[in-house]
This record gives C-alpha cells, sequence and structure tokens, in this order.
C-alpha cells in the first residue's frame, strides 16, 4: 500500500531554505512506519485546478494502483479564485478526483482544509467559509471517509489558546531567520512542530479507519 498526497503549502514539503516551515504531508511517513510508503505531490499556491493543470495530478495518478490510499486536501488557495467558490468551481474538482482514483482501483480519502489561525479578541475565526462544510458533504455524496482537519485544528488552536497556538506556526522576530531577516508573522504555514503534531493525528485517523499497521499486517498475512 502507498498513501499519494494532493494538496497546498499546508500539506507540501517546503524547500530547505525555508526550514524550519512545512506542511503536515512531509512529516506522514515517519508516522506511518514501515506499513505504507507516502508519496507527497502537493504543491504551494495549488488549487484542484492547478494541481491538475500543472501536471501534478496526472503523475500522482499514474502512481496509483489497486489498494492505495489518495488523500486529497485542498481549499486555502481555491478561495481565493472567484471560479473555485466552495459550491460551484471547487466542488466538482474533488468529485472528478474521486471517480479518477477509483477508476484506478485507490481508495480516495477526503480531508478538510487546516484551520487558519487567526484571533480576534481572544476568539478564533472561521477563515476557510463553506469549503470545509462541502469536503463533509462530497463524503457523504460518496460514501467516502473524511478526515476533519479543520475541525481538530480548531480546537487544538482553541486549547493551546492565542498565544500558546502560534508555536504551531511560522513566526519569527527581525533577525532570527535567513531568509525572512525582517521577522514574518505566518498564520497559515507551520513551524515544523505543528507539522508533525498534524501528520500524527493523520496517521491515527488512518490506523482507526483500519488503514494503518494491524491491517497491514492482516493483508501481508492473507496474501
Amino acid at each position: 500500500m502507498k498513501i499519494l498526497l494532493a494538496g497546498d503549502s499546508t500539506v507540501a514539503a517546503c524547500p530547505s531554505f525555508e526550514y524550519p516551515m512545512s506542511g503536515w504531508g512531509a512529516h506522514l511517513a515517519p508516522e506511518t512506519y514501515w506499513w505504507a510508503a507516502v508519496h507527497n505531490y502537493a504543491k504551494g499556491g495549488a488549487t484542484t485546478e492547478s494541481f491538475r493543470e500543472e501536471g501534478l495530478w496526472h503523475q500522482l495518478l499514474h502512481q496509483a494502483v489497486q489498494g492505495d490510499l489518495v488523500l486529497i486536501q485542498f481549499g486555502h488557495n481555491d478561495q481565493k479564485r472567484d471560479h473555485l467558490a466552495a459550491r460551484t468551481g471547487y466542488a466538482e474538482n474533488p468529485r472528478r478526483m474521486v471517480a479518477e482514483v477509483r477508476s484506478k482501483g485507490g481508495i480516495p480519502i477526503l480531508c478538510t482544509s487546516v484551520e487558519r489561525r487567526h484571533f480576534e479578541l481572544g476568539v478564533l475565526q472561521e477563515t476557510l467559509g463553506e469549503f470545509p462544510a462541502v469536503v463533509r458533504e462530497l463524503g457523504g455524496e460518496f460514501g467516502l471517509e473524511v478526515i476533519d482537519l479543520n475541525t481538530w485544528t480548531r480546537a487544538l488552536y482553541q486549547e493551546l489558546g492565542e498565544e500558546g497556538s502560534k508555536e504551531l506556526f511560522f513566526h519569527f522576530a527581525p533577525g532570527e531567520h535567513a531568509h525572512w531577516a525582517g521577522g514574518l508573522e505566518d498564520n497559515t504555514h507551520f513551524h515544523e512542530k505543528g507539522a508533525r503534531m498534524i501528520a500524527a493525528h493523520v496517521a491515527g485517523q488512518l490506523e482507526s479507519l483500519g488503514y494503518g499497521l494491524a491491517s497491514s499486517v492482516r493483508a501481508g498475512a492473507s496474501a
């Protein structure tokens, strides 16, 4: 079994000069141990449309075989394009992706987008509009498993609080990072610490859905 990832920068592996900025997909392989190889096709700035146009979806599908898991998480950048509104242009693209994964014998799993860290007067705001709800609805429509990262990350930020949740994100004071000499307060992209926490949660969700180590051992024993 392989795990193939489609998504944007919150999933992608970041270039080395941006370290310790990271998407959660970059840390999923250690969390799954030996039972599945992880192939991360996610790219910063990607939408459900550009991911296909740039050939990344074709590359992913070319690698997919019977029984592979394909995790799909988009929304942050689709949200910025009027023609990719949640219930119109955007919704059609995951529908097509799901159909194509199933045609290869793969197992599509939808993920709601991780929430941005945006507090106002101490209250965490919802920044992704209808996108998470649409993903949940698509899961019901197609009988798919959905890993609800939006709900989980929202709960995590609220538990840690406005100040504590900063540690999950890419915050640097002036002079602390060579690439952002003037400092940076990024509440969308994760510090490696935050990315690892999300990857561990995704791995746990896959295990609870029956796609973890135990199921891999059972499959090998019956082969």
